[in-house]
């Protein structure tokens, strides 16, 4: 009698303090950002004192959009709520159009009801979509960015390959995400701060604890800047490099495709 085949073990990973399998983390994602689509903005108010707006600000410069009517044509990952998108179509000229692609419908609900108060539903797009298997052709964008989402990619090598597939000869890939702190004695009360004043604040604003405990914890687990770097240039990047920023609570990271 032949003998059976054994079955490969699913591939596991890390979502919170739990271990899960990749297709079962998508949609525990899913649901944390549906919890709390509708603070998320205020939150990240709350939580950084407000300095995302300067790391995202960083961003934008970095993205560097022409102020002239030159089409330029930006794919903003994971940014449902049109944050990033808003402040890249106001940096650029009259040919700058902006597509957001979010997995999570709740964000993106946010998003477009934001761009129709604020008179962008005719240059930012929101379409919901997996950054592991983007519907988008080949060489369609002149950059791609994400803002605080790759951490939540179940399969970050294959975002990394899809954001260079549609990206043109000479785009630009920018990722913004939490790291590390690197400075002694700020990197313990930093510590202190996430997994401690965090999950409270989500708490009392959101009423969901989890969602931020969760977050805090995928931001533990995330490479190493000098790792994740890696991983960009295993993708295809070339010319990569990144900005630590605040101690290294955020960093910049930046590929070429050449």
């Amino acid at each position: 009698m032949p003998a059976s085949k054994s079955k490969r073990p699913a591939k596991r990973t890390h979502f919170g303090s739990k271990t899960v399998g990749l297709d079962e983390k998508q949609g525990l994602v899913d649901g944390v950002f549906h919890s709390v689509a509708r603070r998320y903005d205020l939150m990240n108010d709350l939580m950084s004192g407000g300095l995302h707006r300067a790391w995202k600000d960083a961003l934008v410069a970095a993205v560097n959009p022409p102020r002239s009517d030159k089409p330029f044509a930006l794919l903003d990952l994971a940014g449902g709520t049109g944050d990033v998108a808003f402040r890249v179509t106001d940096a650029g000229g009259s040919g700058t159009r902006v597509t957001v692609c979010d997995i999570n419908a709740g964000m993106l609900a946010v998003g477009r009801e934001r761009a129709i108060v604020n008179g962008r539903d005719s240059v930012v797009t929101f379409a919901q979509g997996n950054a592991e298997e983007l519907t988008y052709a080949d060489r369609s964008f002149d950059c791609v960015t994400i803002a605080f989402g790759i951490r939540n990619v179940p399969r970050i090598e294959r975002a990394l390959a899809e954001a260079h597939r549609v990206l043109k000869i000479g785009g630009r890939f920018l990722c913004l995400e939490f790291s590390s702190v690197d400075v002694p004695g700020f990197d313990k009360l930093y510590e202190l701060y996430s997994f401690n004043v965090i999950p409270a604040i989500g708490r009392a604003v959101t009423g969901d604890r989890d969602a931020y405990q969760y977050l805090v914890e995928s931001i533990r687990r995330f490479p190493k800047p000098k790792v994740f770097a890696q991983m960009i240039e295993a993708a295809g990047f070339r010319r990569v490099s990144f900005k630590p920023m605040t101690g290294g609570v955020v960093v910049l990271h930046s590929g070429w495709k050449l």
